[in-house]
This record gives C-alpha cells, structure tokens and sequence, in this order.
C-alpha cells in the first residue's frame, strides 16, 4: 500500500515548500493529542458507568476497552481523513497527506491508526525508524502511504 514517491509539489494541499516532520515534531503534537483524547476518554468513562451497574469499570472488562479504543479511533481517524489533522497536528502546523498531497480519506486513515498501535512496538521501535528513513517517515507511515509533512508559517 506504500508509495515510495514523496507528495507531489503540485499537490493542493501540500505546499511546494513543505517538509516531512521530523520525530520531535511528531511526539510533540502526539502529546498535545494525548491530552486530548485522554479528556474524551475520561468524560466517555462517566458515560460508560450505567453500563457497569453504576459500579467502577471491572479490570479487564474487553466491552470498555473497545468502546474506548472505537473512542479514540473515532476521533483520530475523523480528523485524518477528513482535514489530515487533529488539533496537535494544527497547532505544530502539521498535516497527513497521501502520495497526492490530499487528506489520507478514511482507508489510509485506519490504516495508519492500526499500523501506528503497532509502531510502538518494540519500545517504539516503528518511531524511532523515522530517525533512520531518508523521508523521515515512520513505519506506519510508510506501510499506510501517508506522510506527515510541516508546513511552513503562514499556511493553515
């Protein structure tokens, strides 16, 4: 599924000068993202309650793990193919595009969600790659065609 050409410099939403983000870049709005979807998980947990009887959220209760992980997807996977960003992505003027330079749509989007679960395995080893790819890319980036380019100041 991996393009191995960077986007097009004709591309409508990638600028010419725009530049694949680099790792600090990433973790950055990976952390202003956190933040985001660990406030939506815990307000959907409040939601979830009725669903235990009232009482806290049974350890290993699968049914509340995958409502929240449908959370999260739901959330991240919106953005992406819609826009190519979330608000950490916005505001380190990031974006996820395609080879085109176009907002991944919804099948690269979970794609790029399942493969970035795995990523962080081992010890984020599928981050850490972007340190050693030529177009800074991470693992789940690459297997899911996308790229996560900077954009220069100016351009939202």
């Amino acid at each position: 599924m991996a393009n191995a050409a960077s986007p097009s410099p004709e591309a409508d939403t990638a600028s010419v000068s725009a530049r694949n983000a680099h790792l600090l870049l990433r973790l950055a709005a990976l952390f202003y993202d956190s933040l985001l979807v660990g406030a939506l998980l815990i307000i959907a947990s409040f939601a979830y309650l009725p669903l235990a009887g009232g009482d806290a959220v049974a350890p290993g209760d699968w049914l509340y793990r995958l409502y929240l992980l449908a959370l999260a997807y739901l959330f991240l996977v919106g953005f992406w193919a819609r826009d190519g960003r979330t608000l950490g992505l916005l505001a380190w003027r990031l974006r996820i595009v395609d080879a085109r330079g176009r907002p991944p749509g919804l099948a690269r989007a979970s794609a790029r969600f399942a493969l970035a679960l795995l990523s962080w395995l081992p010890a984020g080893a599928g981050y850490l790659w972007s340190l050693l790819d030529g177009e800074r890319r991470t693992l789940h980036d690459r297997w899911a065609g996308t790229w996560l380019v900077h954009e220069p100041k100016g351009r939202r």
